[in-house]
């Protein structure tokens, strides 16, 4: 029988709690990473992301698209939103407590800063199809395996929606070669692209 520091040491040894603090630990350092980089840098690195995005047909033949509204220097998608406008419908999250909905984009004028302080679309939620989700990460693996914020929105949201294609981006230092930490309910990516290259 367990008792007191035994109880919390076996728990500090379950796999999914190695897991988790492993993945705030390699969260924290990319975190810091991309946070010193220049909007020079973040421009220039999301176009080339974005011009192997077009290139695919996950991204040509989709008519809905999630999109994300970029923090802290994550990658820019928005170029897609004027480029793409009438020949695609773009949505954005809105989270809530525990969950996440989205709701199409329908001009910059129509977005205001939610919860957790990230713009979101002030229109009607959005239930259809959705062909093709784009996600943002903190960090991936070449395995598509993915390290998000730490809220579990997505997470969740993907489960409902297995037959989106799903689309990791990121930055190169954001990529690493080794398999990251992770756990039953984190969603892989189909594929992952960075400004040099794309998994999967």
């Amino acid at each position: 029988m367990l008792f007191g520091s035994q109880i919390h040491d076996f728990i500090a040894w379950l796999p999914w709690v190695r897991a988790r603090r492993e993945q705030s630990a390699m969260r924290a350092i990319v975190e810091q990473r991309r946070r010193m980089m220049t909007d020079e840098e973040v421009q220039e690195q999301s176009a080339l992301i974005i011009a192997q995005l077009e290139q695919m047909s996950a991204f040509q033949e989709a008519k809905t698209v999630l999109l994300y509204y970029p923090i802290h220097h994550e990658v820019d998608l928005r170029p897609l939103l004027t480029k793409y406008e009438g020949q695609k419908t773009f949505l954005f999250p809105v989270t809530h407590r525990h969950s996440m909905e989205v709701r199409p984009y329908d001009g910059e004028d129509m977005m205001r800063k939610g919860r957790m302080g990230v713009p979101e679309p002030q229109t009607e939620t959005y239930t259809g199809h959705i062909d093709l989700i784009l996600v943002p990460g903190v960090v991936f693996d070449n395995h598509c395996h993915r390290i998000g914020r730490g809220g579990g929105y997505y997470d969740k949201y993907l489960a409902k929606h297995p037959l989106a294609k799903k689309i990791g981006v990121c930055y190169s230092f954001q990529l690493k070669k080794h398999d990251i930490p992770h756990l039953w309910n984190d969603h892989k990516m189909d594929r992952v692209i960075t400004p040099q290259k794309t998994i999967g």
